[in-house]
């Protein structure tokens, strides 16, 4: 009898998108969602608060900026723990918290400096999910629509969150107050016990910790016409764990330059989104749209943002061209809003809001799964955490800049020319990544076969 070897890795790259990857994609859309909601949510406070609070524009900026604060921190310690403890532990660890202080900012928030605190502490839960939820599908979706499928996940969830925010923005807050946006947060409390009970640990993770029963459980759900094969092969655990310091790791000489070109662009990329999605209904009102459109607009850059990330997922999938694409959709998200510079017209505001939203939030979603393979299973996680965690050093001084922008120039212009600015220079620094790919090592399975 001889011995056939399997790649667990292959296996999972292999497979067909089938109902058990729906259902783990759904979690982590359902993940992604409150994420989403909870991160935009901010920019409708402002209209209600900026004047009995009596917050200078610089003091809104922070006000948005002060989730981010928190959502830095969890990013970029929950990355570290997930890839020496596992990802389902973290992420279940994630929603609690955004829980727990979500419905506290609905119950306690009552001046600046009570809404800040609480929202900090809710940034420590955010910062768990989005790059955690991107880790976690990324190692699930199969080779050839990979980029697709964690975008249906990951993407649309966040899409779908930002544009719940922006929805009950308009109709809710006008009867029942800003509050009104965290009682609807709080909500993620129903979405404990179901992940509680049916979310499993990712695979690759497991091969890396050799729990043999659960690998082969996993992958006979993932791929039930190869069950037979799974439920009888020896598994030979993957020797390449999590050691040292993972954050040093990142910078070692076999990632150094990916790693430094991937935390520049998060930087600009994230300073671009959170600067223009923090004050967009403000600035829209300040340049004469009605209350409802202009809340709408930060509903239209977030729809917009999936439909974009979409497309650049299906065209990397079937092209490839990583970075030359990812370039691309910064460089005409930063023509849009530059656009705004010197244009303001209705039709011109709508078409350059949706065009930011389409390539610029489009490319920070392709950019997380991007890092998400860039880098090895035991190292993964903290890549991905590090990634967002040094981008949202650029989201809060996005909306902080903005305003500051505007309280000294009395005027949006400055801020559009900033943003639309960092754009481009997002779109060429990618450029200088070296996308190596997760390499696919050690997880195998010994296939027992007549010789």
């Amino acid at each position: 009898m001889t011995l056939q070897t399997i790649d667990v890795h292959e296996e999972l790259a292999g497979a067909k998108v089938g109902v058990f990857h729906w259902r783990l994609g759904a979690m982590m859309g359902l993940l992604t969602l409150f994420d989403g909601y909870d991160t935009f949510n901010p920019a409708y406070v402002i209209h209600y608060v900026a004047g009995p609070w009596g917050l200078k524009a610089g003091q809104a900026g922070l006000l948005i900026s002060s989730g981010l604060v928190g959502f830095l921190l969890g990013a970029a310690i929950h990355g570290v723990a997930a890839d020496r403890f596992g990802r389902r532990g973290a992420l279940l660890a994630g929603l609690w918290v955004t829980s727990v202080f979500t419905l506290l900012t609905a119950w306690l928030a009552n001046s600046f400096l009570t809404f800040c605190a609480l929202r900090l502490l809710t940034g420590l839960g955010l910062g768990v999910l989005l790059p955690l939820a991107t880790t976690y599908i990324n190692e699930l979706a199969p080779r050839r629509v990979a980029n697709t499928f964690a975008l249906w996940g990951v993407a649309l969830g966040w899409a779908a969150g930002g544009t719940l925010a922006g929805v009950v923005g308009v109709f809710a807050t006008p009867s029942w107050g800003w509050q009104s946006l965290y009682w609807i947060g709080s909500l993620s409390f129903l979405l404990l016990p179901f992940m509680h009970l049916t979310l499993p640990e990712s695979p690759k993770f497991l091969v890396m910790e050799g729990r043999v029963a659960e690998i082969r459980r996993m992958l006979a759900k993932l791929r039930p016409e190869r069950a037979h094969i799974y439920a009888s092969a020896a598994i030979v655990a993957d020797n390449n764990k999590a050691s040292g310091n993972l954050i040093l790791e990142l910078l070692q000489p076999r990632y150094r330059r990916t790693t430094i070109a991937i935390w520049a662009t998060a930087f600009l990329s994230l300073f671009c989104i959170f600067g223009l999605s923090g004050w967009i209904p403000t600035v829209m009102i300040a340049r004469g749209e009605t209350f409802a459109a202009s809340f709408g607009f930060g509903a239209l850059m977030q729809v917009m943002s999936f439909v974009g990330a979409i497309a650049l997922g299906h065209l990397v999938d079937r092209f490839g061209h990583n970075r030359g694409l990812l370039g691309l959709w910064w460089a005409l998200g930063g023509c849009a809003v530059l656009t705004l510079v010197f244009l303001n017209d209705h039709l011109v505001n709508v078409t350059c809001v949706a065009a930011a939203g389409f390539f610029i939030i489009g490319a920070q979603f392709v950019l997380n799964n991007f890092t998400a393979a860039a880098y090895e299973t035991n190292v993964r996680a903290t890549a991905v955490g590090m990634e967002l965690g040094v981008g949202r050093v650029g989201a809060i001084l996005g909306p902080f800049v903005a305003g500051a922008l505007q309280q000294n120039y009395q005027s949006a212009l400055p801020m559009f020319l900033a943003i639309g600015l960092a754009a481009l220079a997002a779109g060429g620094i990618i450029l200088l990544a070296n996308r190596r790919g997760a390499e696919a090592s050690t997880g195998r399975l010994a296939e027992p076969k007549a010789a």
